[in-house]
């Protein structure tokens, strides 16, 4: 009778997922239709997705999960990732579509769920379509950059794999979901504040991953390197 060799279990993985995915879904549903401008010294003024400052942090764990786990598991959080906003972005439509109650509070109230969760299928194809292509762009290129450099220089692939994962996630969404509907001029504002801010927010947040990155090899006693890897992105099997 052949035995299945049992697999590893660590102590952190599913709360990270959890973490992931909470950031994931209060990014993307929180801010990212909004247009906002800042006054900035020496720049002036700056237009950019008021979901600026928090969807980074996704990909933050990103880098954590493929540098300690490998890109195997992290394909899976990005899965339960995409799952979770499928989820959300059709109970939004259902509950957007609902008559509301006959009366005038609810008459009101019903505009500003409309304005809220409204979305036009283009932001929720365009949020999900580049989380998903930005992510595993992300932690593909962290994973070979990994096992090129043995193991070294952490901030090389954690910045280089930030540079590739937020260029195909930035163009990506607001192509999808702006275009024609956005003068250019603003969009292109928009992408470049975009991908600049979040790119430099990666470099900024280094000290904090690489701690976090060497909390979690102690701890899980795992650094997988994705050597013979299977980086087939549509696979949820580790």
């Amino acid at each position: 009778m052949s035995t299945t060799p049992a697999q590893k279990t660590y102590r952190y993985y599913d709360l990270i997922m959890a973490a992931f995915v909470c950031v994931l879904l209060c990014s993307n549903l929180i801010g990212p239709a909004k247009a906002a401008q800042l006054n900035l010294p020496v720049l002036g003024t700056v237009t950019f997705g008021a979901d600026l400052f928090f969807f980074p942090i996704s990909y933050i764990f990103g880098d954590i999960l493929t540098e300690v786990y490998g890109y195997g598991r992290d394909r899976r959080v990005v899965w339960a990732g995409f799952g979770a906003l499928a989820f959300a972005a059709f109970m939004a439509f259902v509950v957007v579509h609902l008559p509301p109650a006959d009366n005038a509070f609810m008459a009101e109230y019903q505009q500003h769920v409309e304005a809220v969760f409204g979305n036009t299928w283009r932001i929720v194809a365009g949020s999900m379509i580049a989380f998903a292509a930005g992510s595993f762009a992300n932690s593909f290129v962290l994973a070979k950059m990994k096992v090129a450099m043995q193991g070294r220089h952490l901030w090389a692939r954690v910045i280089g794999s930030t540079i590739i994962g937020q260029a195909v996630d930035t163009s990506l969404f607001l192509t999808i979901a702006f275009w024609g509907i956005w003068p250019h001029e603003q969009l292109m504002a928009v992408l470049v504040a975009q991908y600049l801010f979040k790119t430099l927010w990666e470099a900024v947040m280094y000290p904090v991953t690489a701690k976090v990155v060497g909390f979690l090899k102690r701890i899980e006693n795992e650094d997988y390197y994705d050597r013979g890897t299977d980086f087939n992105p549509f696979k949820v099997r580790v």
